[in-house]
């Protein structure tokens, strides 16, 4: 964990008992209790402790693999999250105000799978 989260982060989950060893290290880790229904907590420092914007994200990305690609290798997760990243950040933009802003980012760039020989 400490590898993909600065431990000076607040890390905010559910009540799985797997994030309780996974972050003993963290300064701040939250938890929401679902059980309890309990989905969003405002705390006494003015934060909002909740999981609700990653649940969407990953239920978006969980349907771009089960929809369209089946199955995703480690090698490449970086990839697909990215552009489920690109989605969500412009989920409320058109579909044209999004092509717009894409274009600047592929232009005059070839991409390639295995980089030819020559």
């Amino acid at each position: 964990m400490a590898d993909c989260v600065n431990t000076d982060a607040t890390v905010n989950t559910d009540e799985h008992v797997a994030y309780k060893v996974a972050l003993k290290n963290q300064k701040r880790h939250d938890r929401v209790n679902h059980s309890k229904y309990e989905y969003a907590r405002h705390n006494p420092d003015g934060t909002v402790s909740h999981v609700n914007t990653c649940e969407s994200f990953f239920s978006l990305l969980k349907r771009g693999v089960f929809g369209a690609w089946h199955c995703v290798s480690r090698e490449h997760l970086p990839k697909y999250a990215s552009e489920f990243e690109y989605r969500w950040n412009t989920r409320h933009d058109s579909d044209g105000q999004r092509m717009v802003n894409f274009v600047p980012m592929i232009e005059g760039k070839r991409l390639y799978y295995h980089q030819p020989a020559n």
